[in-house]
C-alpha cells in the first residue's frame, strides 16, 4: 500500500514536533507543508517522517525532524534574515529556512549532494535558497555576515572562521560533540554581540557527525 506521505507529515507535527515544545508557527507550517520524502533515495522514502537521522549517500544524513526544528527554532528567524546552513546535503533544511527568512546560502562539500540540491530545491518552491560548493569548516564568506548559521549535522565545536561570518546580533545553532551511540551530544545557541562570540548549550541532542570537522586545532570554544 501507497505511503500517505501527508498524513504522515501530519502525524510527525502532532507526535515528534508539538510534544518537543516546537512552538514556533512558522517553523510547525514548513515542516508540516515541505514533502521530506523528495530528499531521501528512493528505498528511503517510505522512512521520511520517523523520528530518525536517515542516510542520504556519502556518508550523511538528513537530521532528525524534531532536532532539526528546535535548532531552527533556537535560532529565532525573522522574514528579514540571511541564513547559511552548512551541511546542506540534498537541501531539506535549507528548504524549511527558506521558508521563514529573506534568503538562504546552502554550503555542501559534496559534489553530488549539492548537485542533487540544485535539482530538488526549485520543485518546492526554494526560490530564495543558493547552493554553493565548498569546504564546510570555512562556510562562505563571499556571501557576506549572515544573521543566522544552521550546521546541519554534529559538530566536535564550532569552527573561528564561521563565526566570523556572524552578523552583529546574529545566532549560530549546532549540535556539539555526540554522534556515537549513548553519548548525546549537545544543542548550542551562539551569538555574536559587540564584535564577540559566545555559545551555550540549550539541549541534549545526538545526531550523526558531519564530515569536514576533524581539525580541532582550528576551533574555538
Amino acid at each position: 500500500m501507497p505511503t500517505d506521505f501527508a498524513l504522515a507529515r501530519r502525524n510527525m507535527v502532532e507526535s515528534q514536533l508539538r510534544p518537543n515544545h516546537i512552538i514556533h508557527p512558522g517553523v510547525l507550517e514548513a515542516l508540516a507543508l515541505l514533502p521530506r520524502e523528495r530528499f531521501l533515495p528512493d528505498d528511503r522514502a517510505s522512512l521520511a517522517y520517523v523520528d530518525e537521522a536517515l542516510p542520504v549517500g556519502g556518508g550523511r544524513y538528513l537530521m532528525e525532524p524534531m532536532v532539526l526544528a528546535r535548532l531552527i527554532q533556537l535560532a529565532q528567524p525573522s522574514e528579514g534574515d540571511r541564513a547559511l546552513v552548512v551541511g546542506a546535503g540534498p537541501g531539506y533544511g535549507a528548504a524549511v529556512m527558506g521558508r521563514l527568512v529573506r534568503s538562504v546560502v546552502a554550503l555542501e562539500s559534496d559534489s553530488a549532494l549539492a548537485g542533487r540540491a540544485r535539482q530538488l530545491l526549485p520543485t518546492v518552491g526554494a526560490d530564495n535558497v543558493t547552493v554553493v560548493e565548498g569546504a564546510l569548516d570555512g562556510g562562505h564568506s563571499a556571501g557576506g555576515l549572515y544573521d543566522i548559521i544552521l550546521i546541519e549535522g554534529a559538530v566536535p565545536a564550532i569552527p573561528d572562521g564561521l563565526t566570523r561570518q556572524l552578523a552583529e546580533g546574529g545566532r549560530l545553532v549546532a549540535i556539539i560533540g555526540g554522534g556515537q551511540p549513548g553519548y548525546p551530544g549537545r544543542a548550542h545557541l551562539g551569538r555574536k554581540d559587540g564584535g564577540v562570540f559566545s555559545s551555550r548549550p540549550v539541549f541534549d541532542a545526538g545526531t550523526p557527525m558531519l564530515p569536514g570537522f576533524e581539525q580541532p586545532s582550528r576551533f574555538v570554544f
